[in-house]
């Protein structure tokens, strides 16, 4: 036996021997070349990184977020050393790093594991250094086929789809103008959980149906989108008096779609790099909102008229560059202005095939006064409802109003009370929208003898 371990690590000391003559007198390339020969030859495993982050502005990898969502049930099944979070008030564990889970497909077994990269601190760079996270793939060489073909587009398809059906939806909101830039050009986000849906919405009925269809058929249009070469996105210009409901009906589509909410506050933007950053950072199936886009910006006189062709020429503004970078991305996205002055926006920004959909919100009509009652007093019909209809069609006021005088007030306070509410409010509306029409046509009626005498003066001094 001692001869043998003798001849063994004779043998060995000499493979080091010439391993290292060859690295001393032979160049790099053909050293790299034998090591990879002899790492194949005893090591014949292929291995596969998807990091969490990539590209310039550090986006969330998609294929990271599906292939964590994939794992997740594996994880709690196998791993030894695991994470825990709260996802839509259930716990979720997830594998913690240097933590293996295996995944058999086709019969066939593959090992993933959770991994990090540690930077070198050493190194000087303008940005801070950061761990890289990543998941990491090993099966045998002889499986690369299956991999390539089917195996990893098994795991992005069902990891998608298990992330969608669990996942939190947010509302996110760029950085204040006064920050510095980072704050700027970064979303911070909440959890989205507002309870409104079109079966709740007070609108009028055909209207509700109108945009429903037309969000179904969004939703399932991929395909016909590519067909036609454009891009999968679809505007809607919300416009209406305040307290019209522009803002539930935002809440009640992105929740019909399942969709986050980015609301954008285009003053905060200061340059186009960060406005870029921001539109990166948007990820598909995503309701991109501008509010109140008439006071957001001074978009009246929009264009101006090229003195040498006469023709004219739509002047740089963030919210034309913000449509055509979205335009241009890749994803599944609805665009949305909101707007108390429509006649204010240029029409070049609100023509058809940016804002596909003008949908006005008006004052409050009886449609949308039975769905208010039904969802604040549960009623139904009502002696008064006739009374309310008449005076519905005799005034203007909006929803929002309607809803806070059906609002009961104390405790346990009766239908009779609120209803009868909502008519002193409707009456004393009615009223002031009459005394208002008086005087308008009390000074019209002061202004005309003065237009005729002023009239007769000029024509006094023409002859």
């Amino acid at each position: 036996m001692g001869d043998i371990w003798g001849l063994v690590a004779s043998n060995f000391a000499s493979i080091l021997l010439m391993w290292t003559m060859i690295q001393k007198y032979f160049p790099n390339t053909l050293t790299e070349r034998l090591s990879e020969k002899l790492t194949n030859l005893f090591y014949p495993y292929i291995e596969v990184r998807f990091f969490e982050h990539s590209g310039d502005y550090m986006k969330r990898s998609e294929a990271f977020s599906a292939i964590e969502h994939y794992l997740t049930c594996k994880s709690s099944e196998q791993a030894r050393k695991l994470k825990g979070d709260f996802v839509r008030q259930s716990l979720v564990l997830k594998m913690d790093e240097k933590e293996e889970v295996s995944d058999e497909f086709e019969g066939i077994k593959f090992v993933w594991s959770l991994r990090k990269t540690v930077p070198n601190t050493k190194s000087m760079s303008f940005y801070p250094a950061s761990d890289k996270r990543y998941y990491l793939l090993k099966f045998h060489d002889r499986y690369r086929c299956i991999v390539t073909g089917s195996y990893l587009n098994h795991v992005l398809v069902e990891g998608k789809a298990i992330g969608l059906s669990k996942r939190q939806r947010k509302l996110y909101t760029n950085g204040s103008g006064d920050g510095d830039h980072e704050k700027r050009s970064k979303w911070s986000h909440v959890i989205f959980e507002h309870p409104a849906s079109f079966e709740t919405l007070a609108m009028d009925p055909n209207k509700k149906k109108e945009i429903v269809d037309d969000l179904t058929t969004f939703s399932k249009a991929k395909e016909y989108y590519a067909r036609i070469g454009k891009p999968w996105k679809r505007g809607y210009l919300l416009y209406g008096p305040p307290g019209t409901g522009k803002s539930t009906l935002i809440s009640a589509i992105a929740n019909f779609l399942g969709y986050d909410i980015y609301d954008i506050e285009l003053t905060a933007v200061q340059t186009n790099a960060e406005l870029r950053k921001l539109l990166i950072g948007i990820t598909s199936k995503s309701v991109v909102v501008i509010e109140d886009i008439d006071c957001s910006l001074d978009l009246t006189g929009q264009r101006k008229t090229n003195s040498e062709s006469g023709e004219g020429e739509e002047e740089k503004n963030p919210v034309t560059s913000m449509l055509k970078q979205v335009e241009a991305s890749s994803g599944e996205r609805l665009i949305i202005f909101t707007t108390n002055y429509v006649e204010k926006l240029d029409q070049a920004l609100i023509r058809r095939g940016r804002m596909d959909m003008h949908i006005e919100l008006s004052y409050c009509c009886f449609e949308a006064f039975k769905m208010l009652a039904k969802n604040y007093l549960s009623l139904e019909s009502h002696h008064s409802f006739d009374t309310i209809r008449c005076l519905l069609e005799e005034t203007n006021i909006t929803p929002a109003d309607v809803a806070e005088n059906l609002m009961p007030k104390v405790a346990n306070e009766d239908v009779e009370t609120s209803l009868e509410r909502l008519i002193r409010a409707l009456r004393s509306s009615k009223e002031k929208a009459h005394v208002k029409a008086e005087k308008e046509k009390g000074t019209t009626a002061m202004e005309e003898p003065n237009g005729k005498e002023s009239s007769e003066e000029e024509a006094a001094d023409a002859s």
